[in-house]
């Protein structure tokens, strides 16, 4: 049961014919994860809330897309711990139930935190990571100072490394997110990790000129 709840995370779901092409689940799970992340308020991150932020950028209605929203969410983000309830919205009106028990809204828990950064791109990594290593033991905390450099100076690289380590758990080759630890990656064959390791252990052991014909060249290159 564990095994089939895992595998519903979508993120990186493509279609059969298009490689390159993300599933309609895998865009909404994706959404949902960037809209939790981005530290709305709290209406914004109510299920309601996140259907009109994603319908309005879509241009459609919010109720076309509401219940795939909610199975979202209570399927499969909630279920997996990667989001979680972050208090609930006094509701004026409606059933007098709901209204004392209040509207729920949603933050990411730090194993969405680790999803959260292998979907969102470069250009929040830098408050991402800190996040996330902020909410770690020590066990997690093993990779944060070589990471946090390779972010400053490289930060497409270490973007691939967390795509590679999520998309890894999606595929059950991990068989848990947490705790963080980047040496389940070294039993997955990676063409574009071995290549990566192997030019960074070349450069190592180049003279310094040879460091700077190498830059030139690869510089010409790409």
């Amino acid at each position: 049961m564990k095994g089939k709840s895992k595998g519903k995370l979508a993120i990186f779901d493509t279609f059969k014919t298009k490689d390159n092409d993300l599933t309609g689940e895998a865009k909404r799970q994706r959404a949902i994860i960037t809209i939790l992340g981005s530290g709305g308020n709290p209406a914004e991150r109510t299920r309601t809330g996140i259907s009109q932020k994603i319908a309005k950028k879509q241009e459609i209605a919010w109720k076309n897309i509401y219940s795939g929203i909610f199975r979202d969410l209570d399927e499969i983000l909630l279920p997996m711990e990667i989001a979680e309830e972050d208090g609930r919205l006094p509701l004026k009106r409606g059933p007098k139930a709901l209204q004392e028990k209040g509207i729920p809204y949603y933050h990411l828990t730090k194993k969405g935190i680790l999803v959260g950064l292998a979907i969102n791109g470069i250009e929040n990594m830098s408050l991402q990571l800190k996040e996330f290593f902020s909410k770690s033991d020590s066990k997690d905390k093993e990779f944060e100072k070589i990471l946090m450099k390779f972010m400053t100076n490289s930060p497409n690289f270490t973007y691939s490394i967390f795509q590679k380590y999520v998309k890894a758990f999606c595929e059950d080759k991990i068989e848990e997110l947490l705790p963080f630890d980047l040496t389940k990656l070294k039993d997955i064959s990676d063409e574009s990790l071995i290549i990566q390791k192997e030019i960074l252990a070349a450069f190592l052991k180049f003279t310094n000129p040879e460091k700077k014909e190498a830059t030139a060249f690869l510089d010409k290159i790409g």
